[in-house]
Order: structure tokens, then C-alpha cells, then sequence
């Protein structure tokens, strides 16, 4: 089983011939609401592989909220909302977009998980079921998680630990809880942005290592992915795309390849692998998910 913890938004995009200035209306030449986030790409990513995920989040309630849940469920992705019945939880972080029509430069703006809380005391039983989601976790089984949600995702990790289920961090940027979930993890992949605060580009994979995981790498964008694997340290290349349409969700698509691997029974050097040449065919496509659509 692949559960992946973490951000889901309601992403709007809109592209536009150019970014509007002060007190400027212009007119979108296109307009698309789907989910996004990097746990809920990453889940999107391991249904498109095979390995049919959970995804433990925070969606909320209203109109907004629903076409989130559409547009999960359209993905083949189950859902497990953590602020069901949490007072205050109203509708889904929001992502607005603005995409630049020439030069496929993106402008976002986001509310993140700011509206939620800390979820520590979430409900998280699935729907349709009496048991708790985390009690079906054991050894075999993969949590993803993404950084977002912290109370959330520390509390998931923690359970998946004691159950004996592998942990993986999606280290997308340096969070102020990033040491104790990378403490709960058996392995680490973070993006060329990582960096614990005072440390130095070169010592990153030692940091993170250094805190308790076994398996740290750090992809560069197409340069090779650096790793240090158990103490030993090696290179795994990115194969080089037929064409570069759209690198925003790459990261994502690279995690959420990467756990569903792994959920498979793939070894950490294996599924990290597997996962580059996944991230690669999609940057020929726009959008985190649009090698979905086209491959299938």
C-alpha cells in the first residue's frame, strides 16, 4: 500500500499574453481549475504507474472543495480528508496561476496550507471504513510525505513507524519542522533548493543523512541526481527528454515515482531510477500531469 501525507490545492490557471501591471485587467486566453500540490501530484503520478494510493490531506468543504474531490476522484486517487469536521477548515488551499503565453513563465500566487491548522487530532478514518487508515499500515507498505501539514504528517509518520512502514520526505524547500520528519524517515529526496539553514550546497546530502535516514539524494534538474546511499555515495543520470515543454511538477511526478517504485518492492537505488526517467518523458508535456493524459 502507497499512502501519500500532504498539500493539496485547487490550482487556476489561467495563460495570458502578458502579467497585468498595477490597476491592469487583461484577458486569459485559456482558463483550467484542477488539484495540484506535491503530494497530490505525486499520488496522481503512482495511480498513472499502477500503484493505486491513498491520499491523506486537508480538502475542506464548500464548492471549491468539491471540484478538488471530482477532479481526485477522475485521477483515481482515494482521499482521506483530515479536516472533516474540523471547525474552521472551509475550502481548499488555492493556487492562482498565471502563465505567460510566449514564454511559459508562471506567476503563482498561494495560500498553502494556512487555513487548516495543525491537524494533529485529524479524524483519519476512510470512508466506507470502521478501522483507522493507520492501523492497515505495516511492513511493505510506503507513507510519501510531502512537508506540508507538519502536525499531520509527523503524527502519520510516527504511526507508520511503529508499524513498520518505510517513510519517505518529498524535500521540496527547508521547513521549520523539516528535522523531526526527516528523523521519522528511512529515506529523503530533496530538490536543488533544499538547504538546512548554515549548511553548505555540498554538505546537504551529510546534513539530512546525518538526522537518521539511510537512503538522501538531491536532484539537480537535468544534471545527475547526487545520493548518498547507506554512507556511499553515487551518481544516478537523468536521461536527457526529447523536448522541454514544462518542468513546474517535475519534483512531483520524481516522488511520487519514486514511493509507487518502491511500494512495488524496488530497492531505494532502483526506484530512484526508475523515477528520473518518469520526471524526464514529462517535461514533454505541460503541466505535472499532462504525460498522463497523453500516455494513456
Amino acid at each position: 500500500m502507497l499512502v501519500c501525507c500532504g498539500l493539496v490545492t485547487l490550482d487556476v490557471v489561467q495563460v495570458v499574453d502578458a502579467l497585468p501591471g498595477p490597476d491592469e485587467k487583461v484577458v486569459a486566453r485559456s482558463l483550467a481549475a484542477t488539484f495540484g500540490g506535491p503530494a497530490a501530484n505525486a499520488a496522481a503520478t503512482a495511480v498513472a504507474l499502477g500503484v493505486p494510493p491513498t491520499l491523506v490531506t486537508a480538502v475542506g468543504h464548500g464548492p471549491l472543495a468539491a471540484v478538488v474531490r471530482s477532479e481526485l476522484e477522475s485521477s483515481g486517487v482515494a482521499l482521506v480528508d483530515a479536516a472533516d469536521g474540523v471547525a474552521g477548515a472551509v475550502q481548499p488551499a488555492v493556487s492562482t496561476v498565471l502563465v505567460t503565453r510566449a514564454t511559459d513563465e508562471r506567476a503563482v500566487v498561494s495560500t498553502n496550507a494556512s487555513g487548516f491548522g495543525d491537524l494533529t487530532d485529524a479524524r483519519l478514518a476512510a470512508p466506507g471504513r470502521t478501522a483507522d487508515l493507520l492501523d492497515e499500515l505495516g511492513p511493505g507498505d510506503v507513507l510519501l510525505l510531502d512537508g506540508h501539514h507538519p502536525g499531520l504528517a509527523l503524527r502519520v509518520a510516527r504511526r507508520a513507524r511503529e508499524r513498520g512502514c518505510a517513510v519517505v520526505l518529498d524535500g521540496g524547500s527547508w521547513k521549520r519542522d523539516a528535522p523531526a520528519m526527516i528523523g521519522l524517515c528511512d529515506a529523503v529526496v530533496v530538490s536543488a533548493d533544499f538547504r538546512p539553514p548554515g549548511v553548505a550546497t555540498g554538505d546537504v546530502l551529510d546534513a539530512v543523512a546525518a538526522l537518521g535516514p539511510r537512503f538522501v539524494a538531491r536532484t539537480r534538474g537535468p544534471r545527475p541526481v547526487e545520493v548518498l546511499d547507506k554512507g556511499e555515495r553515487y551518481e544516478v543520470a537523468v536521461p536527457r527528454p526529447g523536448r522541454v515543454v514544462d518542468t513546474l511538477g517535475a519534483g512531483d511526478v520524481v516522488h511520487g515515482a519514486f514511493a509507487a517504485a518502491a511500494a512495488r518492492g524496488s530497492s531505494w537505488r532502483a526506484a530512484l531510477a526508475d523515477a528520473v526517467v518518469v520526471a524526464s518523458r514529462s517535461v514533454e508535456h505541460a503541466g505535472a500531469r499532462g504525460w498522463i493524459a497523453a500516455t494513456s
